[in-house]
């Protein structure tokens, strides 16, 4: 086999504009670029996972259990 020449890839987007039609091509065309896009930030090590990236990691507090008292309606107060 060889390399696609332009004739191949002319039939291939024939035949997929024959078997999904105009309106539903560049739906699958944002599919496989998204497909596309996590595979290669999975390989990357990326972890596709940038929302939780943005936000800031929140600071626990150290309490001492010395400090802390449970008021009469079980409410802890610091």
């Amino acid at each position: 086999m060889g390399a696609l020449s332009p004739w191949h890839i002319i039939l291939i987007a024939i035949v997929a504009l024959l078997l999904f039609g105009p309106n539903k091509l560049p739906e699958l065309g944002r599919g496989f670029g998204k497909m596309f896009r996590e595979f290669k930030d999975a390989t990357s090590g990326n972890g596709g996972n940038n929302s939780t990236d943005d936000q800031p990691v929140p600071v626990r507090k150290e309490i001492n259990p010395a400090e802390v008292t449970k008021t009469e309606t079980g409410q802890i107060n610091k």
